[in-house]
This record gives C-alpha cells, sequence and structure tokens, in this order.
C-alpha cells in the first residue's frame, strides 16, 4: 500500500470515528427531552383528574386545588429516574468485569461500561431538574394551567362531536317530510323498475345458457359417445 493511501485511510478512520461523536446526542439534549416527557406526563396525569373533579363531581375549577397533584407526579418521577440511576451504576459495576460476549440486550459487557456511565448520568440530571421544578411554585402553576387548556379542549371537541352528530339525524331536518316522500317515489318509478329489468335480463341469460346446453352433442372421447355410456 502506498504512504498516500495510507494517509487516505488513516482519514478516513478519523472520519468515521469523529461522524460517530458528533451524531451520540449531547447531555443536555437528552436531560432536555426527557424533562420534555416528564413534562407530557404531568399534564397528561393532571388533565385527567380535573376531567374527573369537574365533569363528574361537578365542582368548579380551581388552580391551587392541583398544585399538590403536580407536585406528587413530578417528584414520583424524579423517584423513577433516581432508581434508574442506581441500576445503571449497579450494572455498570458488574459489567467492568465482564469481558466475553453478550448474551443479550441486557446482558451487559465491559464495553458498555461507558454507556452505562452516561445513562446514571443522565438520569441524576433529569432526577435533579425534576426536583427542582416540583419546588417551584411557577412552575408548577403552568403546569396545572396547561392541563386546564388540554382539559377544556378535550371537552370542547366531545361536545363539537355530539352536536355533529345530533345535526346529521334527518329527522330533524326542516324538509324532512318533503325529501322523504320524494325519495320515495324515486324509488318506486327509477330503482325498483331497473332493478327489475336487471333481473329479467339475468334470466333470459340463464334460460339460454340452458337451451345452448340441450342443444350441444354429448361430447366424445377417442371416438366413443359418451352418453352411450349412460
Amino acid at each position: 500500500m502506498s504512504r498516500e493511501q495510507d494517509e487516505s485511510a488513516s482519514r478516513g478512520g478519523f472520519g468515521a470515528v469523529r461522524a460517530k461523536l458528533v451524531s451520540r446526542p449531547k447531555l443536555a439534549d437528552v436531560v432536555a427531552e426527557g424533562i420534555y416527557i416528564a413534562a407530557a406526563a404531568t399534564r397528561l396525569t393532571l388533565k385527567n383528574r380535573i376531567l374527573v373533579d369537574i365533569l363528574s363531581a361537578g365542582e368548579g375549577f380551581d388552580a391551587d386545588r392541583f398544585v399538590p397533584e403536580a407536585r406528587g407526579t413530578l417528584l414520583t418521577l424524579a423517584s423513577e429516574a433516581e432508581a434508574d440511576a442506581e441500576r445503571a451504576e449497579h450494572e455498570r459495576k458488574l459489567a467492568r468485569r465482564r469481558f466475553s460476549d453478550s448474551d443479550g440486550t441486557h446482558d451487559y459487557r465491559s464495553r458498555d461500561v461507558r454507556n452505562l456511565r452516561r445513562r446514571r448520568k443522565q438520569s441524576e440530571r433529569i432526577a435533579k431538574e425534576l426536583r427542582g421544578r416540583a419546588e417551584d411554585p411557577e412552575e408548577l402553576r403552568t403546569l396545572v394551567e396547561a392541563a386546564r387548556e388540554a382539559a377544556w379542549a378535550e371537552v370542547a371537541r366531545n361536545i363539537d362531536s355530539t352536536l355533529r352528530i345530533e345535526a346529521a339525524r334527518p329527522d330533524l331536518e326542516p324538509d324532512y317530510g318533503m325529501m322523504r316522500a320524494a325519495r320515495m317515489q324515486s324509488l318506486r318509478l327509477v330503482d325498483l323498475p331497473r332493478l327489475a329489468a336487471h333481473r329479467r335480463a339475468k334470466d333470459r341469460d340463464r334460460d339460454d345458457t340452458a337451451v345452448r346446453s340441450d342443444a350441444d352433442p354429448a361430447p366424445r372421447q377417442r371416438g366413443i359417445d359418451l352418453s352411450e355410456l349412460e
């Protein structure tokens, strides 16, 4: 291999490693995505609670009443992230002493130590951020307000759907009686005669087929009339 080829291969190998490092998501991006998912889960929990309290119990909306639920949901998610960090650390300690091939997705080996350390850091950062938001009154009220808007939007969609269904009932149309008489007349004068003509045409085709079948001679095979064998 020439010197130019060696240099080209070296550049290609470094470029591949660099591309791999660049494509790996940053820790801050992963943490931000985790916080976004946690916030969405919190809003969903609050939205369902608001719908139950307002629609089922018939109570009015009071944002302060849902702040403790928002805090509790965030703290629960933070605890789950901390538990995931502990699992990742435990698996990392086991993996660093294993050098054989892996037997499955969660059968970690020494080459997985770096990723497991990264996962632990991600979960710890997410848990810390969630606990901070759980103690922020402004953040909690923002979550409650977003959940309220989502609940109202769902109620509005259900009402609109119900009204559309009721509006589509033919017996509620102002000209329903006149239009029904016109449709029945069209059925008698157009649809039924057309159906009868179609049936007559099918009967004629069936009769013609039967006549042709009777007129055809019996098939012969090797000079023998098969009808003679009956």
